[in-house]
């Protein structure tokens, strides 16, 4: 078995190595429920989406030691652009979106791939509101809450986080969805597509240590109607 952790990366100088080296260094060992242990191997595919900060010469300092799928956008897209470059390049049985930025653990793998190992489910979400965390901003959290209220009235779900990074999904569903979104509809659109298609989504609880605009987290408020007008339009056509 093999995992595709796709990582798309925007100017992301200051985390970039650390969080490769946390992707390099978790040993995913899982033990299902028939007591078998499977060893999962990995391939790391980061996608730059035109970083201008020095990431990109980062990227290439670390693909020198050979364990990297290393992709470079002509211009800058949005994060959704890169996770469907890392998508269309993936090779895994199993697919998993990760962020550049250390807000969320690497080490919670082996309980995100779990459900997906076992034949339960083919899609995963690591929600950050059923396990520990470091408490993200209050306006954050009301309209994340809103924006996955709003997903389980259009799709008829009971999703804790819609927005979570971490969705995890079967290699050759992620690989039919075709996705189209550039920038942050990408979420909003992986989950529609895959509710539509009458697959429940299987939660975990993971870690979360949220980060500051200092420490230079992306979002905003603004990008909430991109990911509300998505998912109304993925309501309603393919």
């Amino acid at each position: 078995m093999k995992l595709s952790v796709i990582m798309p990366v925007y100017n992301e100088q200051e985390t970039i190595r650390a969080i490769l080296q946390q992707v390099r260094d978790v040993d995913i060992e899982v033990k299902v429920q028939t007591g078998q242990v499977l060893k999962i191997d990995k391939e790391i595919i980061v996608v730059d989406d035109y970083s201008v900060d020095g990431t990109r010469q980062i990227l290439l300092e670390e693909e020198q030691k050979g364990d990297l799928v290393l992709l470079f956008h002509k211009r800058n897209q949005g994060k959704g652009a890169g996770v469907r470059t890392g998508v269309a390049h993936s090779s895994g049985d199993i697919v998993l979106i990760q962020d550049a930025d250390l807000e969320y653990d690497p080490r919670d793998y082996p309980t995100l791939l779990r459900p997906i190992l076992e034949g339960r489910v083919k899609a995963v979400y690591g929600s950050r509101f059923l396990g520990p965390r470091k408490a993200m901003l209050f306006w954050h959290m009301l309209g994340n809450k809103f924006l996955t209220l709003v997903t389980n009235v259009l799709y008829n779900a009971i999703l804790s986080d819609m927005e979570t990074c971490y969705k995890v999904l079967d290699g050759d569903l992620a690989r039919s969805l075709n996705l189209k979104s550039d920038g942050w509809g990408i979420d909003p659109e992986i989950t529609a597509k895959v509710l539509k298609r009458g697959h429940r989504i299987f939660e975990v609880p993971i870690s979360y240590y949220g980060r500051e605009y200092y420490e230079g987290k992306k979002i905003s408020w603004r990008d909430g109607f991109t990911v509300l007008w998505t998912l109304i339009k993925y309501r309603f056509v393919d």
